[in-house]
C-alpha cells in the first residue's frame, strides 16, 4: 500500500508475499495428502493451526489495506462517495473466486471450492465498506462476527443453501471453505488495526526503510502480485507433482 508521499509501505507486501508463500508451501503438502502421496493430519496440531494462522493473516491484510487505501482516497475526494469503487473492486474478486468455483468442480468433483478464500475477500471488501474509518465500529463488529461464527460452528447448523454465511459441519466436502461468519471478522479487524497504525495514511510508528533491500524487493514484488500467485499457484503445484509422477513411472519402466 502507499504512503502519503506515494509511495508504498513496503511492510504491508512483505507480510502479504511471506503469508502467500506460506500458502502455497501449506497447499504443495495439502496436495500430497489430497491425493495419497503423503500424510498430513488437518484434523488438529500443526497441519490444523497453520493453514488458519495463514488465512487470519492474508484476510486480516486485505482489512488493512482497504483501511490505508480509503484514508488515501478520502483525502482526495472528501466529499465523494467512494462505495462504487470498493464495490466494483469486490466484485471483480468475487468472480475470480467464481472461476475458481467452475475449475474445480470440473476437476475435483464434490469437493469443489463452493465459497473460498477468494469469494470471502471478494465479499469483504464490500461488507467492510461501511466501517473503513470508523475504527471502534470495525473492532466491536470484527469480534461479534468471529464470536458468533464460533457459536454457530459449536452449533453444527447445516443449512446448504447459506453455506456462504456460516460454517458447515466438518464433513461438507470442499478443499477450500471460508465462510462470512467468522472469517469477515479477521478483514474487520484488519480495518481496525489499519486505521491505528496508518493513521492519516501513515505510520504512527517508526521503521527503518528496507525498501531498497534486494530480498525485501523481492518480497514487494511477489506481495503486489499475490492475487495472481493465487490463482496459478495450485494449476503449477498439480503440474510439477504430475510431472514427477510420471518421471518416477517411467524411472520403474
Amino acid at each position: 500500500m502507499n504512503d502519503a508521499a506515494g509511495k508504498r509501505f513496503w511492510e504491508i507486501d512483505v507480510l502479504r508475499s511471506i503469508a502467500i508463500i506460506l500458502m502455497v508451501t501449506y497447499h504443495v503438502f495439502y496436495d500430497l495428502d489430497f491425493f495419497g502421496a503423503y500424510h498430513i493430519d488437518k484434523s488438529s496440531g500443526f497441519w490444523w493451526l497453520f493453514p488458519r494462522a495463514i488465512a487470519t493473516t492474508f484476510i486480516s491484510l486485505v482489512g488493512i489495506s482497504l483501511a490505508i487505501s480509503y484514508s488515501r482516497e478520502r483525502a482526495r475526494k472528501p466529499e465523494s462517495s467512494l462505495f462504487p469503487k470498493y464495490l466494483k473492486r469486490g466484485l471483480v474478486v468475487l468472480s475470480f473466486g467464481m472461476g475458481v468455483t467452475a475449475a474445480t468442480w470440473i476437476f475435483l468433483g464434490d469437493y469443489f471450492v463452493k465459497f473460498g478464500i477468494l469469494h470471502l475477500i471478494g465479499v469483504s471488501i464490500i461488507l467492510a465498506y461501511p466501517f473503513l474509518g470508523k475504527r471502534l465500529p470495525a473492532i466491536i463488529a470484527g469480534a461479534s462476527i468471529i464470536l458468533l461464527g464460533l457459536l454457530l460452528k459449536s452449533a453444527d447448523v447445516s443449512v446448504p443453501w447459506l453455506l456462504w454465511l456460516w460454517p458447515m459441519p466438518k464433513a461438507f466436502p470442499s478443499v477450500d471453505y471460508f465462510p462470512v461468519l467468522p472469517w469477515l471478522g479477521a478483514a474487520l479487524i484488519g480495518v481496525f488495526i489499519g486505521g491505528v497504525l496508518y493513521s492519516g495514511n501513515s505510520r504512527i510508528f517508526r521503521l527503518p526503510d528496507l525498501s531498497g533491500r534486494l530480498l525485501i524487493r523481492a518480497l514487494q514484488f511477489l506481495g503486489r502480485r499475490s492475487l495472481a500467485i493465487y490463482l496459478v499457484h495450485q494449476p503449477a503445484i498439480l503440474a510439477v507433482l504430475y510431472i514427477i509422477n510420471v518421471a518416477n513411472v517411467r524411472d520403474f519402466l
